[in-house]
């Protein structure tokens, strides 16, 4: 209670200080020089508002809460709530919700709950995860009352435009809240071992817990978006929030459903995780640019081609590699058996290699398989 009465006095007082500090000016004199204009007009404040309006009556009804019962330490099962929304996948029968992996990983169609936003219950009927971009993808029977949302092009995001974030923080269903766009591609960001493909957009819409999975949408009333994580010392929203980039979504999805699993490239390296302006310096690069491979693993893609440790890959076929995140990315991306070839930096010469991607499954099924 303090911290909302110490929010409106000093409402109160800054309101006060602009009144006793200087004379009362017309608008004419305010907007004389243009210099201090609003940058939206009121005019325009209420046809965003209406927008914001519109694009919640067509996404609403397509967000789902869901909940999944999965086990627990010492054998006891324990409840995990988040969001999803409900789409439609080309070519395939049915509806499908894609939420995040995190909300439902280990959990059998049986154990996990999805509530509509007029409150009818579903469970799926089959479920499909990929833990190293954490996307959960859940088919439902095709009902033909479900209302789905449409997807966007996360590619056409642009920093600074109008996003509103759906999804039930605390168990609130049907919650809407807005912000924009603060940054693109954001891969600096832990969150555990398991998620490992890391290219977000980031939002200062209000997230808080429960909104794992909820759709994150532009003003045109499209999906760009899975909400993940936030960035936060306490645990709530604190305005920086992150989502996963809906084409990233897309090519998962289509992955589960074609094969089952998410096919990646792997090179069979180890990057460094993280490579500051002063290590470039001391390599010689001009620029804080590329990847320092760390270590090789044996007769793996990168050993065949001659990688070494102490290599920085600055580029791959015509892609400019920013850093060790963007790296796994690109490489993940890549089909399997692809021939490609690597801009590396070693004692202070630009050098270039090929390589032949390998497969990330089949090389993680062979690692298990040796332990």
């Amino acid at each position: 209670m303090k911290s909302v009465m110490l929010a409106l006095f000093l409402g109160g007082c800054a309101f006060l200080g602009g009144i006793v500090g200087g004379r009362f000016q017309s608008s004419t004199d305010l907007y004389a020089d243009g210099e201090n204009k609003p940058a939206v007009s009121p005019g325009e404040s209420v046809r965003l508002g209406e927008r914001f309006e519109t694009v919640s009556r067509k996404i609403s009804p397509a967000v789902v809460s869901v909940e999944a019962l999965k086990p627990g330490k010492k054998g006891k099962s324990v409840d995990e709530s988040g969001s999803g929304v409900l789409i439609r996948v080309p070519g395939q029968a049915g509806v499908f919700v894609i939420t995040n992996n995190h909300v439902i990983s280990q959990s059998q169609p049986q154990q996990i709950t999805i509530t509509l936003h007029d409150n009818r219950i579903l469970h799926p009927v089959q479920v499909w995860s990929d833990p190293e971009s954490d996307i959960g993808l859940l088919k439902l029977e095709d009902i033909e009352s479900l209302v789905t949302a449409p997807l966007g092009d996360s590619e056409q995001v642009k920093v600074g435009q109008w996003v509103l974030a759906f999804g039930s923080p605390f168990g609130l269903h049907q919650t809407v809240t807005h912000g924009i766009i603060s940054a693109r591609e954001r891969g600096q960001v832990s969150l555990g071992n398991t998620i490992r493909i890391k290219d977000f957009l980031q939002t200062d819409a209000a997230i808080n817990p429960g909104s794992s999975g909820g759709p994150l949408a532009n003003i045109d009333g499209e999906i760009i978006g899975l909400n993940t994580a936030i960035a936060s010392h306490s645990g709530n929203n604190s305005g920086v929030a992150f989502s996963i980039p809906i084409n990233m979504v897309k090519k998962v999805v289509r992955n589960l459903l074609d094969k089952g699993v998410v096919s990646r490239g792997y090179l069979g390296l180890q990057v460094a995780p993280s490579f500051e302006s002063a290590d470039a310096q001391k390599l010689g690069l001009e620029r804080l640019q590329g990847a320092l491979v760390e270590s090789i693993y044996p007769e793996t893609p990168a050993a065949l081609a001659g990688i070494r440790k102490g290599d920085v890959v600055l580029q791959i076929d015509n892609v400019v590699i920013r850093n060790e995140n963007h790296f796994i990315n690109v490489v993940s991306s890549m089909d399997p058996g692809k021939t490609i070839k690597l801009r590396i930096w070693r004692e202070r010469v630009a050098r270039e290699v090929n390589a032949v991607v390998g497969d990330w499954n089949a090389a993680q099924a062979k690692l298990k398989v040796s332990q």
